[in-house]
């Protein structure tokens, strides 16, 4: 896993072993920040259900001015942080161990992307959706990017579609408050 573009472009980044996670693949980054190109440069981030940190490095990679990335596995901590200092990017990238519930729940930080990659089967998806909604969390013309599996349908109370794209098995949808 690396890097794809920006100031940090062919970086390689350290990848959680085993099964647990699905890391972005490079050609669906690639669209994805294709699809938000005018809305990166100085943007700030959130990487919800963070893995590796992959994306808020990219994003930061892309002049991104910050981004926060959050995850409950220690595991998954221990390898963002590592990340981070690999990228030297401490002083943009912030590192939460905790659930993404509890911290969209209590966060008073607004964002221009949120990236939102939970499991699949977690079913997680609409009830990240609603708090960020309810609590105000994304700037104006600020956006959430959900990637799931090919054939997930998702709920969309509060929100519209910007973009629904599907990249073999994976499917991004990127959204605005509606």
């Amino acid at each position: 896993m690396r890097v794809i573009s920006g100031s940090l472009r062919g970086l390689k980044l350290d990848s959680l072993p085993g099964l647990d996670t699905r890391p972005t693949l490079d050609r669906v980054k690639e669209a994805l920040f294709s699809m938000l190109f005018d809305k990166v440069t100085d943007s700030v981030g959130l990487d919800l259900f963070a893995g590796s940190g992959a994306l808020g490095i990219e994003l930061l990679s892309r002049y991104g001015r910050e981004c926060t990335f959050v995850d409950m596995s220690h595991e998954a901590v221990r390898i963002v942080s590592t990340n981070i200092k690999k990228a030297r990017l401490e002083d943009r990238a912030y590192v939460e161990h905790c659930d993404a519930i509890s911290y969209v729940r209590r966060s008073s930080k607004k964002f221009d992307i949120v990236f939102m990659d939970p499991p699949y089967a977690s079913g997680l998806y609409g009830e990240v959706l609603s708090v960020i909604k309810e609590r105000g969390l994304l700037n104006p013309g600020g956006v959430v990017v959900c990637e799931c599996s090919a054939d997930y349908e998702l709920s969309l109370d509060g929100f519209n579609v910007i973009k629904d794209k599907t990249y073999g098995k994976v499917r991004l949808y990127v959204l605005e408050e509606a």
